[in-house]
């Protein structure tokens, strides 16, 4: 801490309850050496209250508030009352990246095996929590077989650990869609190449946002870099991802396929049906990513001054 200008916190940490006293004791050491502190807040309504509880010292001793998205920043204005801190957005990138490396990995298999003759594979990738609505791809699943689609489903991710009942929910809303034995949760996987390989085995990828897409969804953004389409809902104010070059070229290149933001199932289906048949050119990732490593660097620099 002796030899930098400046500490750079990401907020909320997973492990939180491991994580109790050290963000603090840093921020309050990051202050006795005259150093500037600056949070970066991807969370801060829908986080439980403990964990809200916890962070809060420590973000308010900080000199300057990032955050990922417009929408954390307004729940942050609306819940924390007044801060001299110096707020801004910053772009966050994806939270893995694709390699170079070809990976048959075990879970790439286990969604293969889901494929029959005919079948559609729909997915997504990430920690299954409440929030993140998987009811809404099964109802989704269940319209594009209504439709007289075959379709399977896969999950690239595992159940996070809750007070609540998620997985036990889960499961029973696969048996209220019909859905049984055409749905696979690969669990967490370890390895970014791996991911990679199971992602490139879906034919679209799916999300319905109760508050539609924002730009802290990095999720989003790995699961378009694998080549597969991302068919989610919009943002509720379009301006919200004004700030991210990289969403706003995956949505105008067809890697990310928006529908409305209050969408229906048989909407949702009706635009993966339509992803099912088009085939969205590659970006050049590299260069795109080059350039929102500089816009962070440039918000990182802004608000130090």
């Amino acid at each position: 801490m002796g030899q930098c200008d400046g500490v750079v916190l990401n907020f909320p940490i997973v492990a939180w309850k491991k994580r109790l006293i050290e963000p603090l004791v840093v921020a309050v050491l990051t202050k006795l050496r005259s150093k500037r502190l600056t949070v970066v807040l991807h969370e801060w309504a829908s986080l439980d209250w403990k964990r809200r509880l916890v962070l809060l010292p420590v973000i308010k001793l900080a000199d300057a508030i990032l955050f990922s998205a417009p929408e954390i920043r307004d729940e942050w204005l609306q819940g924390a009352g007044a801060n001299r801190a110096r707020l801004g957005l910053i772009p966050i990138p994806p939270n893995l990246l694709p390699s170079s490396s070809i990976s048959d990995a075990p879970a790439a298999h286990s969604i293969r095996a889901l494929r029959r003759d005919g079948t559609k594979i729909i997915g997504q990738f990430g920690s299954i929590y409440p929030k993140k609505n998987c009811a809404e791809l099964f109802a989704i699943a269940a319209e594009l077989r209504k439709a007289g689609q075959d379709i399977a489903v896969a999950f690239i991710g595992s159940f996070i650990k809750a007070m609540d009942n998620v997985e036990e929910e889960f499961h029973a809303q696969v048996r209220q869609h019909g859905l049984e034995g055409r749905v696979l949760v690969t669990g967490y996987i370890a390895e970014d190449n791996h991911v990679f390989a199971a992602l490139r085995e879906l034919d679209v990828v799916c999300y319905k946002f109760t508050e539609g897409l924002t730009s802290r969804r990095g999720s989003v953004l790995a699961a378009a870099m694998s080549g597969r389409c991302v068919v989610t809902n919009a943002p509720r104010d379009a301006s919200s991802l004004a700030h991210h070059d990289l969403f706003r070229a995956m949505i105008a290149n067809g890697n990310i396929r928006l529908a409305a933001t209050d969408a229906d199932p048989c909407t949702m289906a009706s635009e993966i049906g339509l992803a099912f048949e088009s085939k969205a050119g590659m970006l050049d990732f590299e260069g795109q990513l080059d350039d929102l490593w500089k816009r962070i660097v440039e918000r990182l620099d802004a608000v130090q001054k």
